[in-house]
């Protein structure tokens, strides 16, 4: 599996947000489904930067959020995003 971005918190970040809107959209939903999000990040000074491309996905509607520190990530990527959304 290829990791988009190796050092670049950003484009993790908007691969992460790509992904799962795909995903939603597979399903017959969309990112304004998303009621939760939980955003894993390898450092705590890089929240502005994801933040920065956070809310080019979720403009008018924002779901509850919570973030998360963490010592290692899977693959040793720098942020990892959970989503909740409802899906009908």
């Amino acid at each position: 599996m290829e990791i988009v971005g190796e050092n670049d918190v950003q484009a993790q970040t908007e691969q992460c947000l790509k992904n799962l809107e795909s995903v939603l959209k597979a399903s017959g939903s969309c990112l304004n489904s998303v009621v939760k999000t939980t955003v894993y990040i390898k450092d705590m000074n890089q929240f502005s930067k994801i933040n920065e491309v956070y809310s080019k996905f979720f403009k008018d509607f924002k779901p509850a959020r919570s973030c998360v520190e963490v010592a290692r990530l899977p693959k040793d990527v720098l942020v990892e995003i959970e989503a909740i959304a409802t899906v009908i």
